[in-house]
Formats: structure tokens, sequence, C-alpha cells
């Protein structure tokens, strides 16, 4: 008598918290990810909301986009095992090494179809990105300190760039909402035929409407004139576009 073959496991699976362990792809087995925030189509492009060809069209890239949210999905799920990790006295290299680990596990990382998509950048105070550790750095997190963490996760190439603030002061509260501000209207005004300079110019004005006060003096917040956002392709981070965060920028519009 022939043996049939053994069924795959379709019981979906909780993730064990404070420390997450298991992989994502068996918290969603049926491979249907978390669809996360939807920004929806503004001004002549709302049509494409409930115009019925494009979302057929749309249907065909559903692949594409599960293969995205898995990659979020991990990256929601890793930022905030390491939110709870990162605390004053705690080495640098150390909070980056258990991080790009984390991601491997619940990534189920396996070069080069899944896993981390670039070195983890843990850039504190006035180094505003791209700084990571080497081995045998010693550097501390400290009270005072902000840091930016900034790492990326992908699935089939599918890259998730996604950097958080991470700081003790409350000092610091009004620079956070800056910044939270801020993103969140280059997210609101982004869309298909929308130019760069656009974008940028509307980012400035909102950050630029905030100040901070540290030990007593008054600062205004302003934007970093040469940290720009970028457009993503497969496997390749930095792809053909750059989003600036001033006014006077590319004029290039985004395309679908």
């Amino acid at each position: 008598k022939k043996k049939g073959k053994k069924k795959t496991d379709m019981t979906p699976k909780e993730q064990t918290w404070p420390e997450p362990t298991v992989p994502i792809m068996e918290i969603y087995p049926n491979g249907m990810f978390p669809v996360g925030e939807v920004q929806e189509y503004q001004g002549l492009n709302a049509y494409r909301t409930t115009d019925a060809e494009k979302k057929e069209m749309e249907k065909l890239e559903s692949s594409i986009y599960e293969e995205v949210r898995e990659g979020a999905e991990v990256h929601r799920t890793a930022r905030k095992y390491l939110q709870g990790l990162a605390k004053p006295g705690e080495l640098m290299i150390d909070l980056c090494e258990k991080l790009e680990n984390k991601v491997r596990e619940l990534i189920k990382a396996d070069f080069p179809e899944r896993g981390i998509a670039f070195p983890t950048g843990c850039s504190i105070n006035h180094v505003a990105a791209h700084w990571t550790p080497n081995g045998g750095d010693k550097t501390v997190l400290q009270y005072d300190d902000i840091v930016k963490f900034d790492f990326g996760t992908h699935v089939n190439g599918r890259i998730i760039d996604s950097a958080f603030t991470h700081y003790f002061n409350p000092r610091y509260d009004p620079l956070a909402a800056a910044v939270k501000d801020a993103t969140n209207t280059g997210i609101r005004e982004a869309g298909i035929d929308v130019r760069l300079c656009d974008i940028g110019a509307a980012i400035q004005e909102v950050m630029e409407s905030y100040e901070v006060e540290i030990d007593g003096k008054v600062y205004p917040v302003k934007p970093i004139r040469n940290l720009n956002g970028h457009n993503i392709g497969p496997y390749r981070i930095h792809h053909t576009k750059s989003v600036p965060i001033v006014k006077g920028g590319d004029q290039t519009k985004m395309e679908e």
C-alpha cells in the first residue's frame, strides 16, 4: 500500500513575546499577510480606487504584494523586539547583532531569496545616517542619545527599507513630533505624477514649523538638505530616483 503525501500543516501559530521566535510565514501559512496602512489615491488619480480595469491589473501583482507584506511584517516584529532591548548601557554592536539574527530567524533566511537587505545602521546624535559598528566596536548607548535604527528585510528582492528614532530623554519629544509630522506629510503628498520637488517643499514647511528646547535654549528644527528618500528596485536599495526633504529639488515626476 502506497503511503500518501504528508499534508502541510496550515494551522496558524501565535507569536511568542517578549522575544518573537515564530517565523512570520508560520503565523500566516496561507500566504496572506497583513495589509497594513493603505494610502488612497488622490485628486485626478482617485478613479484608480474603483476603476474595474485598474483593479484587475492590480490583482496581477498580488504575489509581489504578499512578498512585500511578509517582509514588512518581519520588519514590524523585529522592530518591536529591538525597542524592548535598546536601553542605556547596551553595546551598539550587540543590539545590531541581536536584531539581525532575529530578522534571519523570523524571515527564515535563505540567501539570496530572503533575509537581511543591508547592514543595520544605528547612527547616534549628530550622525544622520548609515553608521554601523565594526567588529570590536565599544560604543555604548547612553540615556541622552538619539539613535536612528535603520534596517531592512527582503523576500525575493522585494526590499523593506525602514528606520525609526529611539531615545529616552523626553526633552526630545518635540523633535520626534516634528519628524513624524513631516514624514506623514511626505507620504500624504506622494503619488502618481507628483513632482519630487513638491514633496520636498511640503516636508520642509512642516518640519520648520517646529522648535525644540534643550538645556534652556530654543532651537529651530531644520531638515537635513542632503538626506533624501529614494525609490527601491528588486535587489536594489537605492534605485533611480531621490526624494528631497527640502524645496527646490528635482522636478521629476513619480510614476506608477
